[in-house]
């Protein structure tokens, strides 16, 4: 990541700051890089696994049926894998409510972004 570079901060639909994006990199709130956003917004985790989409919220969602037909991609790995989040947030903005069948990915499976050395879904050490 650039030393210039802006942090979006990515918030959940109770309105906490749980990620950060430094395009193309998503980081946690820790400053762990957990995740890669395509250009057409569409959310994997470092392991390559679909994840869901980035909407203008700006949260993570994802359809509850979603992501099992999805193939594994090869993920961008950043230049940095951690960075130092800033001290001082904006506030969330007002959130509109999911619709029907949608998720929100932050707070409700946050194990679909997992660092990268944790996850269940990394690939075995041979």
């Amino acid at each position: 990541m650039a030393e210039n570079q802006k942090l979006l901060p990515i918030y959940t639909s109770k309105g906490d700051l749980e990620a950060y994006l430094a395009y193309p990199h998503l980081y946690s709130r820790q400053g762990e890089w957990i995740g890669y956003v395509t250009p057409n917004r569409q959310v994997y985790s470092v392991h390559g696994h679909y994840v869901g989409w980035l909407s203008d919220g700006p949260r993570v969602l994802r359809k509850m049926a979603d992501g099992f037909d999805q193939g594994r991609i090869a993920v961008q790995r950043p230049s940095v894998l951690k960075i130092r989040p800033p001290a001082v947030n904006p506030l969330a903005p007002m959130m509109s409510e999911l619709a029907f069948g949608t998720i929100d990915v932050l707070q409700d499976q946050p194990e679909l972004l997992p660092s990268v050395d944790f996850g269940d879904m990394r690939e075995d050490m041979d």
